[in-house]
This record gives structure tokens, C-alpha cells and sequence, in this order.
């Protein structure tokens, strides 16, 4: 959410970053609405403060014993007025709210301007992608061949976009769990949260998924939402929360399984786990003190970017562009891995400063111990990694002529010493 003061005092600001964006947002029917509910509280606090002084009046007519019928007729119709207002206030104030809940955050100066994912702007890149002496299998066909993905059961299960991980492949994403947790809480700092993945609606509001997103939500008969990131809750971990000062920077990580209808994306990436409606995460997030916000955003995309050196494979960095980037973020970085079997990168993280646009809807503030106001936190959040995606970049960028696959170095521990996966 973006302060309505700042949106009246900087409305071409706003306008640009919404231009910016392609964005259709009705910024006139927001200014005309704040306008409208202005100028109904002043009319409201002239009439209350004219009740209040007829009041003060009639108690003075009554002690001196003076008929005060009239004027009690005319403060009757003024407290009349006076409701009347503020049922309109209220109707206006609602309107306003929604708006202000589904604008879209407004952009950091260094976010690069472009219309879409063609005009973002590759940062830097890692490694090498590997040049094979035979033709990449897709990692579907790996994983069938192996008998360690198995989509025919998972449509069984559950329908399209739901697999089955059989032996070696639930071993794998269950080592990659545990590598990326241990690495960010041993390495990066970060304190390792098991949250909830049933959530309340003001929750979800509280990050930016509603109302805007609700259709990419699965919800329950009780008005419950199961969540698409662990950003949700781990955000929402300091919700209506004003922290001291000294406890800025907090880091959180956290594994949960993520739900995401995927609407709109029909017929993109269907094969294989690589757009999936259920899929694992760990989730990287930090609540900071507004001036260092983007420094830790730096920082927070190099964390994601060691977990790529750790398993030698090769990867770009993006800064997407205002075309492209989500609705609740400043500025976004995304981490794109190298896909042999499509020759080319696909997100596999990606890492954003929202500043206070979250913490303005959560409430989460911080107490200044210069002049002991409270002011909000700014909120970034990124993937470290998704799972699903590290398994699949594994399986393809580790795959040999025979159909098997090698453990990164790393993971072997994980696995228990094994080195393949094999037939």
C-alpha cells in the first residue's frame, strides 16, 4: 500500500510509475475518492463542532430557565446531517481503501524501463553452460526413464500440473531442502522458521495477494488461504508489531509447499515440474531498517546466487524491467538457471524490496530511538531457491549419455553417499 499523502503530494510521480508498469490503475477515480471523502470530513467536523456548540447553548438555556425547543429542533437536524455524512464517508472510504490496496507499488529510481520480460537487463552471469558430446534429454524424460517422476500418477491424484517424486527423486528434493536451509542459516544468518501454510485473508492482504490475487488462490469453505510463498507468513510474523529499533535487521528462512492456481498461464511450461500448482520452496526474507533496505536486497540476492556456486550450475541475473516486475515490489532481481534440454535461462529465484508497501499493510513498524516515533519497516523477500526447479536444473545439467545423473559435490553428504541416480 502506498501512503495516500505521498500519492496527493507526488501524483505525477505515482502517474509516471504507473505508465511504467502498463499499468491500467484508476489513479483519477483514487484522487477523486480521497478528494470527495476530504471534503466530507470537513463538512462533518463543521456541523459537530456547530452541535457541540448548540449543545454548550441549550444547557445554558435550560439553567436559566429559557425555552430551548427551537434550537434542539435544529440540532436534531444537524445530528440528522451529521449521520447522513458519515454513512457517505464510510461508503467513499471503502471505495478508497479497495483502491489503495490494489495500486500497484510505485518504483525505485534504478529499475530499468521497459515493456515486458524482453527489455530487462541481464546484471551479470555465472559459469559456463556445459557442452555435451550427445543430445540433453529434457528432464521429463529423465525422470521417466529413471523411474523417479512418475505424471501419470500425479494427474491420477490430482490432475494437470501435479507430479509424483519416487525414490531417488524424493531424496534428492529432501537433501536440497536441508543444503539450502543449512547454508542460510549457518552461512547468511538467516533464523529458520516452520510456518503455517493455512492462513487467514488479512494475512494474505498483509503481503499483496489479495484482493488482486485472489483468483490465483486456493481458499477453503472457512475463508482460509493456502499460501502461494512462504513470504506470507514470514512477513506476517511481525504483523501489527512495532519493534525496537536494536532488533533491525531480522532475517527469516523458512520450507514450505506453495499453492498456485497458475490462472492465466494455460498451455505455458505444461511438461514436466517446472510450472507445477504445488511445488517447495525455501523462502529467504528480511524486515529492515529503511535506510539499509537496499543493501540487504543485494546481499539477499547473493545469498540466493551461493546456492547456485555451491551446486556448480550455471545462472544470470536479471533486474527486471517496469514492465515486468510484480505488482508489490520497488525493485526486483531475478536469478535465471541454464535449461540445456531448452538451451537457454529460466527464473528459478527471484528477489524484491517491496520498501513499506507491505509493512503499511501488515502494520509493521519500528520505534526510532533518536525521537522515539514509530516509522515502517521496508520488507524484501526472495527464493532461496525453489526446489523444483533446482532438482530439474540438476537432473539436466548433471545428466550423462546413458540417462544417468550425477550429486553435485555438495549434496552427497545429503544423500547419503550416493554419488548417481541411476537405473
Amino acid at each position: 500500500m502506498i501512503d495516500m499523502k505521498f500519492i496527493r503530494e507526488n501524483t505525477e510521480i505515482i502517474r509516471k510509475s504507473l505508465k511504467d508498469r502498463n499499468s491500467n490503475f484508476d489513479l483519477d477515480g483514487l484522487l477523486k475518492a480521497d478528494e470527495a471523502r476530504r471534503e466530507l470530513l470537513q463538512e462533518a467536523e463543521t456541523l459537530k463542532k456547530e452541535k457541540n456548540d448548540q449543545s454548550a447553548l441549550i444547557g445554558k438555556y435550560k439553567r436559566e430557565g429559557k425555552n430551548a425547543d427551537e434550537l434542539l429542533e435544529k440540532m436534531g437536524k444537524v445530528s440528522d446531517k451529521i449521520k447522513e455524512l458519515d454513512e457517505k464517508t464510510a461508503k467513499i472510504e471503502e471505495e478508497q481503501n479497495y483502491l489503495l490496496l490494489t495500486i500497484p507499488n510505485k518504483l525505485h529510481e534504478s529499475t530499468p524501463v521497459g515493456a515486458s520480460e524482453d527489455d530487462n537487463v541481464e546484471v551479470r552471469k555465472w559459469g559456463e553452460p556445459k557442452k555435451f558430446g550427445f543430445e540433453p534429454k529434457p528432464h521429463e524424460e529423465l525422470g521417466t526413464e529413471l523411474g523417479i517422476l512418475d505424471f501419470e500418477r500425479g494427474v491420477k491424484l490430482s490432475g494437470s500440473r501435479f507430479t509424483v517424486y519416487k525414490g531417488m527423486a524424493a531424496k534428492l528434493e529432501r537433501a536440497l531442502i536441508n543444503f539450502m536451509l543449512d547454508l542460510h542459516t549457518s552461512e547468511h544468518g538467516y533464523e529458520e522458521m516452520l510456518t503455517p501454510q493455512l492462513v487467514k485473508r488479512d494475512i494474505m492482504v498483509g503481503t499483496g495477494q489479495l484482493p488482486k490475487f485472489e483468483d490465483d488462490a486456493y481458499k477453503t469453505t472457512d475463508d482460509m488461504f493456502l499460501i502461494p510463498t512462504a513470504e506470507v507468513t514470514l512477513t506476517n510474523l511481525h504483523k501489527d508489531e512495532i519493534l525496537a529499533e536494536s532488533e533491525l535487521p531480522k532475517y527469516y528462512c523458512g520450507f514450505t509447499a506453495c499453492f498456485r492456481r497458475e490462472a492465466g498461464s494455460h498451455g505455458k511450461d505444461m511438461k514436466g515440474i517446472l510450472r507445477q500448482h504445488q511445488f517447495n520452496k525455501v523462502e529467504m526474507v528480511k524486515i529492515v531498517h529503511p535506510e539499509n533496505s537496499y543493501d540487504e536486497l543485494e546481499k539477499m540476492v547473493n545469498n540466493a546466487e551461493t546456492v547456485l556456486q555451491k551446486l556448480n550450475i550455471p545462472y544470470r541475473v536479471l533486474a527486471l524491467c517496469s514492465g515486468d516486475i510484480g505488482f508489490g515490489a520497488s525493485k526486483t532481481y531475478d536469478l535465471e538457471v541454464w535449461i540445456p534440454s531448452q538451451n537457454k535461462y529460466r527464473e528459478i529465484s527471484s528477489c524484491s524490496n517491496t520498501e513499506d508497501f507491505q509493512a503499511r499493510r501488515a502494520m509493521i513498524k519500528y520505534r526510532s530511538e533518536t525521537d522515539k516515533k514509530s516509522y515502517f519497516v521496508h520488507t524484501l523477500n526472495g527464493s532461496g531457491l525453489a526446489v523444483g526447479r533446482t532438482l530439474l536444473a540438476i537432473m539436466e545439467n548433471y545428466q550423462k549419455e546413458d540417462g544417468s545423473i550425477e550429486i553435485p559435490e555438495v549434496l552427497i553428504p545429503y544423500m547419503g553417499g550416493i554419488t548417481e541416480i541411476k537405473k
